[in-house]
């Protein structure tokens, strides 16, 4: 059964937006929180965590460290800056120019390369021509109803 669309998640922030130069986390810190609330959504859950492939396991990836001891540092509560630091102590410490390479994969994964695919599948389970969008920042964007697609 497909999802709503849009998607709409209360409490739930865009991909694009940064905590401290890096983006992502916060958003993948909000699912860690809605989750715990019972305010994730079914169809999300699957997708969350360490499953390989998702973009939390990337951010994880990226970050050298355990989404299961993210999540439960997490659910102890703090700010989204004191979590990135916590991530940064447990794992890598990324300099300016590796932040940068992260935040340009991910705001560009979709866009001619391997996600290209999934990308036009996703567009297509929400009822959107391919090429409507050419990442999967802006699909999740057009999906949870911060960006109007273009009528093509």
């Amino acid at each position: 059964m497909p999802l709503p669309y849009p998607t709409l998640i209360p409490g739930l922030r865009s991909p694009y937006d940064q905590v401290n130069g890096l983006v992502y986390f916060g958003r993948m810190l909000d699912k860690i929180r809605l989750m715990a609330a019972g305010k994730l959504p079914e169809g999300w859950q699957p997708m969350r965590g360490a499953v390989k492939g998702s973009f939390d396991w990337r951010c994880c990836e990226f970050l050298k460290i355990d989404y299961a001891a993210l999540e439960a540092e997490t659910q102890k509560g703090g700010s989204d800056e004191s979590l990135l630091s916590w991530a940064y102590s447990n794992g890598l410490q990324p300099t300016e120019q590796e932040i940068e390479v992260w935040n340009a994969f991910m705001t560009k994964r979709g866009w001619r390369d391997a996600g290209t695919q999934r990308l036009n599948e996703r567009l297509e389970e929400i009822g959107l021509p391919p090429g409507t969008v050419q990442t999967m920042f802006e699909f999740i964007e057009i999906d949870e109803g911060r960006l109007i697609p273009d009528a093509k």
